[in-house]
């Protein structure tokens, strides 16, 4: 599905935009470290004079060009008090779900009392009573006769709307106050087509052991940090749950053909037509995450089925695994080659390491570029250990019968859960979240083989170098 081209227009005199607490200052200021994937950025004279601080306003080309290229690396994120939401469509696609349309309509309604809400109505069994709690709130319905899918549902609503914006919010919603004006803050910039909040838990008495672990990690919260959203980045997409967008970037919209993962397909096309797409979890939405184990483990395995599907329309940006040439060998050294292998890996590494110090200043930062590889290296190994335990367990379970590759899982199996959990120690305990941690991804590995199988592709399960 072909999108429209993003303006040329520049970002507005008065954006303001502030470095991420992680960039780093190299050389007196004349260069940044930063962003993801892990990027040093150098400044001309004129941009190092006029990023004095931790922040920077748009007053000119200068500056504006400057702020974009900040904000594309993600070495700054937009620094944008809210604004008031007058020119949005509040879109919400729903089948059967009364109680929550109820739910998340009076809540919009009383944190928006003058916005446009639009239901459609994707084939409900009685759509007597998804009309009467529309009516209840002031929403205008549209309906399908026949179910079509959430997609669908969402591109009727968008073309049915007028507005400069339209959010898209899921019927099991519930919005914090103020989501929307945090949000639209960002249509300041004539090139973003969407911007997505954070999606955290709806409190809730949920039975059973895996509400604790979903609440601390949901497949559809992307964490507390500010973020680009693109292919191969620390934010590599976001779910649409909750969404604002810029009406005339997403053409036809979703793409009606997927069932599942059509908010990574959108994602990626915008990104791929130069559009920008941004995470601010400075917005917040409540999800009612599932509550029973069964029901927790059909999503994730679901989920998993999408990587097929994307595999065939963005290639390796749906690659499990994403690795450099080196940090892959040193890997494969330190495995298999015992202590021998170490030393080798090790040779490989300070190999890495002179290649890329002259590609970094003059003279060459050996400091830096040794912290680079070391860093690339570590990330590239916590990859390979999630692939082992998630993308790839089919093919590993027939090996397990030697003691040594039974060792080696386990390893990356307690390294992974360990490292996943420390952030969230507060929140969850260490065995229930390994024990949610490596459900989940036999899960999401199972319907993963399944989607390659029933798309007869193996693209998904390929690895990839980083581009």
């Amino acid at each position: 599905m072909t999108l429209p081209a993003p303006p040329a227009d520049r970002l507005p005199d008065g954006f303001r935009v502030v470095l991420d607490p992680r960039t780093r200052r190299r050389d007196g200021g004349a260069a940044l470290l930063g962003g993801s994937p892990l990027r040093l950025l150098r400044l001309a004279p004129r941009a190092r004079a006029l990023l004095t601080g931790d922040a920077l306003t748009v007053t000119d080309a200068t500056t504006a060009a400057l702020a974009a290229r900040l904000l594309d690396t993600g070495l700054a994120h937009p620094d944008l008090p809210p604004v008031d939401p007058a020119d949005v469509t509040v879109v919400v696609p729903v089948r059967d779900r009364t109680a929550e349309l109820d739910r998340l309509l009076r809540a919009l309604r009383a944190d928006l009392p003058d916005t446009a809400l639009l239901v459609v109505d994707d084939g409900s069994a009685d759509p007597a009573t998804t009309a009467a709690v529309c009516a209840a709130s002031g929403a205008r319905v549209l309906r399908h006769a026949t179910a079509r899918g959430p997609s669908a549902a969402r591109n009727v609503g968008l073309a049915a709307a007028t507005t400069t914006a339209v959010a898209f919010v899921d019927s099991d919603c519930v919005p914090v106050p103020g989501w929307l004006g945090v949000l639209a803050a960002h249509l300041a910039d004539p090139r973003l087509a969407v911007v997505a909040p954070r999606i955290v838990a709806l409190p809730a008495d949920r039975p059973g052991w895996v509400g604790p672990y979903e609440d601390a990690v949901s497949a559809l919260d992307m964490g507390p940090r500010p973020a680009p959203v693109a292919p191969l980045t620390g934010v590599s997409y976001v779910p649409s749950a909750a969404l604002l967008a810029r009406r005339t970037a997403l053409g036809a919209g979703f793409g009606e053909d997927l069932q599942v993962a059509e908010d990574v397909d959108l994602v990626w096309r915008l990104a791929a037509a130069g559009w920008r797409v941004r995470y601010d979890p400075a917005a917040r939405v409540a999800h009612q995450h599932p509550a029973r184990t069964c029901a927790w483990l059909r999503r994730r395995a679901y989920y998993g089925t999408g990587a097929a599907l994307l595999a065939q329309r963005h290639g390796t940006a749906v690659a499990p695994v994403v690795m450099s040439p080196w940090s892959a060998v040193a890997w494969g050294l330190v495995l298999l080659g015992g202590r021998p292998g170490a030393l080798a890996a090790a040779g490989v590494l300070a190999g890495a390491t002179a290649k890329l110090a002259p590609r970094l200043g003059d003279p060459p930062p050996t400091g830096l570029a040794a912290t680079l590889v070391v860093r690339g290296s570590w990330s590239a190994g916590r990859t390979l250990a999630r692939s082992v335990t998630r993308h790839h367990w089919p093919v590993v379970v027939p090996l397990l019968g030697s003691r040594r590759v039974r060792r080696l899982v386990a390893a990356a199996a307690v390294a992974d859960a360990a490292g996943a959990w420390w952030p969230h120690r507060r929140e969850v305990g260490l065995l229930r979240f390994a024990a949610g941690r490596r459900l989940e991804d036999l899960a999401y590995g199972a319907g993963l083989w399944r989607g390659a199988l029933a798309a007869r592709g193996v693209r998904a399960l390929l690895p990839a170098r980083p581009r």
